[in-house]
């Protein structure tokens, strides 16, 4: 049950994530979608890298916003139309991922700093409801903030050229202000409420991964090689949802529950915000994989196209492991050593030129030692009991 603090904008118990939030994620999950189609246009060195620039700016707002919403009451309706306002803005932004490194960037870049400061704006508005608490940190935040939206919108109207330097020096300054926001400050997050908006997403994007693989072989002509490709195309899909939900999500939540009150912005920043950007990543390279099997089921993949799988999915189910790790939980060894033996069994696939569905078949396998190895040992070896 969620209470008011005096008819104010922050919630007086911990509540469960909300429709206006998940509606929220759905328009965010649709950039990544667009993300990924953009990548799988133009895997080449600079495609990569401009792709990696604006999932960074689209994650950062996101988790931006799952801040700001944590401590609020988003069934009061002043937070619940400045959310749904965002909203509607992050949708033209999403809308626009493909001209942002074009000359009409501002499509993407006006909308992306608009959510930004609607987000910082209701941060600050329920963080000082918190009376006689020090609200250094969310000062110190939105100050530095602006330093890099400044750079979004100067990155926007310069050459296309220089354009990726200008927005790569908005993520250094993205970084300062994560850094002075920890220093010396106590948040008030709710771990339940952090690991489950943090889940939703993952599982949302895995299954637009999913979509898109369907939606590029829906015109292509049926083939055993197409039905083998997509069967285990799911198969390794499953078990990447099972390496994330099977133990880890709860394991995370309960770490993060563990944490001392004067580190709990810090680790919540590491774990989640920082930690859980890679595994995002990997779910888009998993996806741009996928699209490029569905289309092509029987001609060997190529090194790129191999690359994007292989550590798609180590980036995914690595970046959970730090994310566990981050926040306190034990260091998970075997699916590490698994991983790296998963990605030198690639670098022999690479020589081989072997069907699409020998290296799903290896992902799959990869996969599966990790849920088996994982599934033996105790919750208490990997859980920490106490701060």
């Amino acid at each position: 049950m969620v209470g008011r603090a005096s008819g104010g904008f922050r919630a007086s118990e911990a509540q469960p994530v909300t429709y206006v939030e998940l509606f929220f994620d759905l328009v965010f999950v649709f950039a990544v979608t667009q993300l990924t189609a953009l990548t799988a246009h133009d895997l080449t060195p600079g495609g990569i890298l401009r792709s990696l620039l604006l999932g960074w700016l689209i994650w950062w707002a996101w988790t931006q916003f799952t801040w700001t919403l944590n401590p609020a009451d988003t069934t009061h309706p002043t937070v619940r139309i400045v959310t749904l306002a965002a909203t509607a803005v992050a949708l033209v932004m999403s809308a626009s991922v493909p001209q942002a490194f074009t000359l009409d960037a501002l499509w993407f870049a006006l909308p992306y700093v608009i959510v930004r400061v609607l987000g910082l704006g209701l941060q600050i508005r329920v963080e000082l409801e918190r009376v006689g608490e020090d609200h250094g940190g969310v000062i110190r935040w939105a100050s530095f903030s602006t330093i890099g939206l400044v750079l979004v919108l100067v990155g926007a109207v310069a050459d296309p050229s220089v354009r990726p330097w200008i927005w790569l020096l908005a993520i250094v300054a993205d970084l300062l202000a994560a850094a002075m926001a920890g220093r010396a400050t106590v948040w008030a997050m709710n771990p339940s409420h952090l690991s489950e908006r943090h889940g939703l997403f993952v599982i949302i994007a895995i299954g637009e991964s999913l979509i898109i693989a369907g939606t590029a072989v829906a015109n292509v002509e049926r083939s055993v090689a197409l039905e083998a490709a997509a069967a285990a195309a799911i198969l390794v899909a499953s078990l990447l949802w099972w390496t994330y939900f099977g133990w880890l999500k709860e394991g995370l939540e309960h770490a993060y529950a563990h944490v001392p009150p004067e580190r709990n912005g810090n680790v919540a920043r590491d774990a989640f915000s920082l930690a859980h950007f890679p595994l995002i990543t990997g779910i888009v390279g998993f996806a741009v994989a996928l699209e490029e099997i569905g289309t092509h089921p029987d001609e060997p993949l190529s090194t790129v196209v191999l690359a994007s799988l292989g550590i798609g999915v180590a980036l995914f189910v690595g970046s959970s492991a730090l994310s566990l790790r981050l926040a306190g939980g034990a260091l998970l060894v075997p699916r590490l050593a698994i991983l790296a033996l998963m990605l030198a069994a690639f670098g022999v696939l690479a020589g081989l030129h072997v069907p699409p569905v020998w290296p799903l078949l290896v992902v799959a396998v990869a996969l599966f030692a990790i849920v088996l190895t994982e599934g033996a040992g105790p919750e208490t070896e990997r859980i920490p009991q106490g701060a």
